[in-house]
C-alpha cells in the first residue's frame, strides 16, 4: 500500500504544479529562473517527448492502460520483495497516471519545466516526466543489482 500512496503523492503535486502553470501563465509565456539555465515556460503537447505521435491520443490512451495494469500487477507481485523495485514502480505509475489525467481531460499535457545547457533546449516537461524518468532509472538500477545479486548467489 506504502508504494501506491509515493504514486498518489507524484500524482497530486503533477496535477497541483500543472494548474498552477495554467491558471498563471499565459501559453507559451516564460518566466525565467535561474538565467540561461531553468525557465518554467508555459507549454502544452499533444505527443510524447519531442512531439513523437502528436495528436494520436488513442494510441496514448491504450498504451497508458496497458502500462497502468503492468505496473499494479508487478507491483502487487513483487514489490513486497523489493523497496527499490516498488519505488521505481510507484513513480512509473504515479507519472502515467499524471500525464493520462491530462489527456483525458484536455487532449495535451502540461508541459513547464524547461532547461536550457549551453545552446541546447531540453524538451520542456513536467512533474510526471520527471517521476517516469527517475523511476525506469531506478528500475534498471535494481535490474542491474539484481542480475548481479543473481549472479553471485550462482557462484
Amino acid at each position: 500500500m506504502y508504494y501506491y500512496l509515493i504514486a498518489l503523492v507524484i500524482i497530486v503535486i503533477d496535477q497541483f504544479t500543472k494548474w498552477l502553470i495554467v491558471q498563471n501563465l499565459d501559453l507559451r509565456e516564460v518566466v525565467e529562473i535561474i538565467p540561461g539555465f531553468l525557465n518554467i515556460t508555459s507549454h502544452r503537447n499533444s505527443g510524447a517527448a519531442w512531439g513523437v505521435l502528436e495528436g494520436k491520443m488513442w494510441f496514448f490512451y491504450l498504451i497508458t492502460l496497458v502500462v497502468i495494469g503492468v505496473l499494479i500487477y508487478f507491483m502487487q507481485r513483487y514489490a513486497k520483495n523489493s523497496k527499490l523495485l516498488g519505488v521505481s514502480l510507484a513513480l512509473v505509475l504515479g507519472g502515467a497516471i499524471g500525464n493520462f489525467i491530462d489527456r483525458i481531460l484536455h487532449q495535451e499535457v502540461v508541459d513547464f519545466v524547461q532547461t536550457i545547457w549551453g545552446n541546447y533546449y531540453f524538451p520542456i516537461f513536467n512533474v510526471a516526466d520527471a517521476s517516469l524518468t527517475i523511476g525506469v532509472i531506478l528500475l534498471i538500477v535494481y535490474v542491474f543489482l539484481d542480475d548481479r545479486k543473481s549472479k553471485g548467489t550462482k557462484k
